[in-house]
């Protein structure tokens, strides 16, 4: 599963990725810094990891990750080619979610592509970009469809409908995430055609040391803006991130947090926002050799979840062991649960619940 970082040039991209991943991307202050996109594997934060450890002692520990790409800058235009334009939204359409930075502080030693502080402005900008790459897809598209509507075809006749119904919402300026449409018509008519703006966003409002707790006026405006999009909102202070994370342990890393108000760092937030934003979950698996955390999609079965350790573990599927995460932190270890008779044994439809503990049998 891969998030991609998205928006103008030079309002933090690839810093923000540098933060998160400590992949130490170029970046700088100009234009077009980052051209080939960065992929960073970025561990999830999870307090209940550190909790299964701390009872089963392994000899090593496995967070669950996520892949993130830092892609170019992109610029009005780039539906057409401009800058970079086809490469860049090439690299978007490979990704499973959006993670839009916008700049959202006043600093006039970073330049400004546009040459003002506006983020309203840029989100609008890169919107309209996939959009219209959007609108290019649909009418490829359309124009099949409404070919084979036109001799009859009654299922045509309803995917005509429905693109119908996005080509407007698109020339609206309105992404297509937010387009009302039926669940038949997402499954069967915009699942396939893989559109950039039915992609879940989140929103990373870059802000200023100062603004990093509560936010600014700039935040404030984004937030009016995207309300009606069923999207995330994360405010980060992405240089500050950053200089957080060069520091070189872990009580240095605290103290600076705490001058700042901030519990944890924000690059958690963000991460742990992501891993939901791509609709992810969690079990565990635990043992003498290993907790390790698993990453599955919401909804997953029992086989589906096995086959994430080993294709054959859902093939030759028997049964899986589980225990709810709050029973093991309870009774402080598997035999114990066992006793108090906590551990279920659960079949081939058991859908997986986020934190379950899990063993499986299987035959091959």
């Amino acid at each position: 599963m891969k998030a991609g970082i998205v928006g103008l040039p030079n309002v933090g991209k690839s810093t923000l990725f540098n933060c998160l991943s400590n992949a130490k991307a170029q970046s700088a202050n100009f234009p077009f810094c980052t051209i080939e996109p960065n992929i960073g594997v970025v561990n999830v934060p999870d307090a209940r990891l550190e909790k299964l450890e701390s009872l089963v002692n392994p000899e090593r520990v496995l967070p669950a990750t996520v892949e993130i790409v830092d892609i170019a800058g992109l610029v009005k235009g780039a539906s057409k080619g401009e800058g970079l334009g086809n490469q860049f939204l090439g690299n978007i359409r490979e990704t499973d979610a959006i993670l839009h930075v916008l700049r959202c502080f006043d600093n006039d030693n970073v330049v400004h592509v546009d040459g003002s502080v506006d983020p309203l402005r840029d989100k609008e900008t890169i919107d309209m970009e996939l959009q219209l790459k959007d609108l290019e897809t649909l009418e490829k598209k359309l124009d099949k469809v409404k070919r084979a509507a036109k001799i009859g075809n009654k299922e045509a006749q309803k995917e005509e409908a429905a693109l119908l119904k996005i080509k407007v919402g698109l020339e609206a300026g309105v992404s297509v995430r937010a387009i009302e449409l039926s669940d038949d018509d997402k499954r069967d008519y915009v699942k396939p055609l893989q559109f950039i703006t039915d992609k879940p966003v989140m929103y990373v409002c870059n802000v200023d040391e100062e603004s990093a707790v509560t936010g600014n006026e700039y935040v404030v405006k984004v937030k009016e803006v995207v309300a009606n999009e069923k999207a995330e909102i994360v405010v980060l202070a992405v240089g500050t991130e950053a200089d957080i994370t060069e520091l070189e342990t872990y009580e240095e890393r605290q103290m600076f947090l705490e001058d700042l108000g901030l519990t944890e760092p924000g690059s958690a937030k963000l991460i742990r926002g992501a891993y939901r934003l791509l609709d992810l979950e969690t079990y565990f698996t635990a043992g003498e050799k290993e907790v390790r955390a698993w990453t599955i999609p919401v909804g997953a079965t029992a086989p589906q979840a096995a086959g994430v350790i080993h294709t054959d573990f859902e093939k030759g599927f028997i049964r899986a062991e589980v225990i709810a995460y709050d029973d093991y932190i309870k009774y402080g270890s598997e035999a114990k649960v066992k006793e108090a008779g906590k551990m279920r044994v659960e079949g081939k439809d058991y859908v997986v619940q986020d934190g379950d503990v899990m063993h499986f049998r299987f035959n091959v």
